[in-house]
């Protein structure tokens, strides 16, 4: 977009600021599309493009349309101001649908004229007719078009008369004196157009039809009119184009206007300020919420809620405590252990191994692949995700215009569909810190057997005193060990050891099964936030983004 605003400068000139508040539509258009009323939208796009299109032409000319009417004498107006008899003139209605052009300057205005629609057969240069001279020197740049006539019955003829109005750098609008209250041009044009007086002129022709004290009380009543309008200080002139009154004031005011070379910026400053407004309108100047300072955590966790993460971490901590009581148990009553369901494992989440995933990305195929048996949201748990989503909308939206608040209302459920499987798949890819046990496991367990087999030792050992004894042989010698027979020691020691271990075992197991469950916790919300905010936040804000977007461009072209 840069280089484009680069070329209106170019021809705009770098003092001119109709650039920077074109470009600022332009960016409030593009944020606009798709949010706003289409057909709002579309006409503001087509100002833009219009008023790019005609920065991209030559700034040397300006483009005065003369429009009116049936009989109002606008031909004759053109007629007399180009000093060549061009236009038909007659109370009948033309059969042409097309505008008349008179251009002057040697170097003519070929490609406005073609950007303008004007036919070759209906462009005139006012220097190729006659050599230039000094009466006509002050109007070079001129580009005098003579409009259809506006309440024509000819369809083709009001399309053509709207489109050039639309275009034309300044309107000249020529009131008939016997006409000039008609609605029609009242309604249609002048009122529609009030917001671009400063581009326009109004001329009471054929005031010498009139008593000659009827002129001023006519004028009169076309500035009342005028004025309703919302035109109070539109230039007003009376002429007669048979008679020559007025002429030379409407000439000059041409002459003015040529010579400032201004009114095409003025035109499109104009028309960028009106359609900004209806932009406001329904845009406003409202302060989004922000989301992170919202709700946002109430989201997070009824989406945590529905997602398992609770059932997960209780499953993650019963797991460890039965994991560790497996590896470091008293080696005779620990294999009752294995008896007993692994949470993690009826819930498919004891493979584990630290996989992620860019959720941001994945699509909804992906996203079904790898599933869980978690329990599904209960219709609770959705109620409060779906009152979440619904409170983080609204915190956001506060004084935002209601298509706007609409949109953000829409972005944040435009992707629920998928958004129970993101959550199970984000579960199911978070590493949850299982997949290797505790290295003191280990040396508990070792240690355990170590006194397994001291207690066996033990028993053996009495077993075979016992059985010496009972068939009355000498029994092998006895060591004792400060005043206790050795083999008693081992058994008891070996088995209360065992049992004191254990126990010890199951306290630090607990601690340390509290600990990975709350590591677990951190990673699944981790990995539930970035779901979140993919399937939920994102979509949000980039709505916010094009308010933003859109508000601060109509403030640039409104010059706020």
């Amino acid at each position: 977009m840069s280089a484009v605003v680069d070329t209106w400068r170019k021809v705009a000139g770098r003092q001119s600021d109709v650039v920077d508040r074109l470009a600022g539509l332009e960016s409030a258009v593009q944020a606009a599309d798709g949010r706003l009323e289409p057909g709002l939208v579309a006409d503001a796009r087509g100002v833009v493009d219009r008023a790019g299109a005609r920065l991209k032409l030559s700034g040397e000319h300006t483009v005065v349309a003369l429009a009116g009417g049936t009989g109002s004498g606008k031909s004759s107006l053109f007629n007399a101001l180009s000093g060549l008899d061009l236009a038909p003139v007659g109370v009948r209605r033309p059969t042409t649908s097309w505008a008349l052009a008179c251009s002057w300057g040697p170097d003519g205005a070929g490609e406005l004229l073609d950007w303008l629609g004007i036919p070759p057969r209906h462009q005139i240069s006012r220097m190729g007719a006659l050599d230039e001279s000094t009466t006509d020197r002050d109007l070079r740049g001129l580009v005098l078009l003579d409009l259809p006539d506006h309440d024509s019955t000819e369809v083709a003829h009001h399309v053509e008369v709207d489109r050039l109005v639309q275009v034309a750098d300044v309107l000249v609008w020529v009131l008939d004196p016997q006409k000039y209250a008609d609605a029609a041009v009242h309604d249609r044009f002048l009122r529609p157009l009030s917001s671009h007086s400063e581009v326009m002129l109004v001329v009471l022709n054929h005031v010498d039809e009139l008593a000659p004290d009827r002129v001023d009380a006519c004028l009169t009543d076309v500035r009342r009119l005028l004025k309703l309008d919302g035109l109070a200080d539109v230039p007003l002139i009376a002429t007669s184009a048979a008679r020559g009154d007025g002429m030379p004031e409407l000439r000059q005011a041409l002459v003015d206007r040529v010579a400032q070379k201004r009114y095409a910026r003025e035109r499109l400053a104009a028309d960028i300020r009106a359609t900004a407004e209806r932009l406001a309108a329904h845009t406003g100047a409202a302060q989004p919420g922000d989301i992170q300072a919202t709700a946002r955590g109430d989201l997070l966790d009824a989406c945590a809620d529905a997602a398992g993460v609770p059932v997960v971490v209780k499953a993650i901590e019963s797991t460890t405590m039965l994991r560790a009581k497996q590896a470091t148990g008293w080696p005779v009553t620990k294999w009752l252990s294995r008896f007993k369901p692994d949470p993690l494992r009826r819930l498919h989440l004891d493979s584990s191994t630290g996989r992620e995933r860019s959720l941001a990305t994945t699509d909804a195929a992906a996203l079904r692949v790898s599933r869980t048996s978690i329990p599904p949201a209960s219709s609770v748990q959705r109620v409060r995700v779906d009152g979440a989503v619904r409170s983080v909308a609204d915190d956001v939206t506060v004084g935002m215009p209601q298509p706007w608040a609409a949109s953000v209302r829409r972005a944040s459920v435009s992707r629920l569909d998928d958004f129970t499987d993101a959550l199970d798949t984000a579960v199911g890819g978070t590493d949850l810190g299982v997949s290797k046990d505790p290295a003191w496991w280990s040396a508990v367990r070792v240690l355990q057997w170590i006194l397994f087999f001291a207690a066996l030792a033990g028993a053996l050992w009495l077993a075979a005193l016992a059985f010496f004894a009972y068939l009355r042989l000498p029994e092998p010698g006895s060591l004792d060990w400060n005043g206790f027979p050795v083999p008693t020691l081992l058994l008891l020691g070996g088995v209360i050891a065992g049992l004191l271990v254990a126990a010890a075992s199951r306290f630090a197991a607990r601690i340390s099964a509290r600990r990975r469950a709350h590591r677990a916790s951190v990673r699944l919300r981790a990995a539930i936030e970035g779901v979140t905010d993919a399937y939920v936040v994102a979509p949000m804000q980039r709505e916010i983004d094009a308010y933003l977007q859109c508000r601060d461009g109509l403030a640039v072209a409104l010059r706020r």
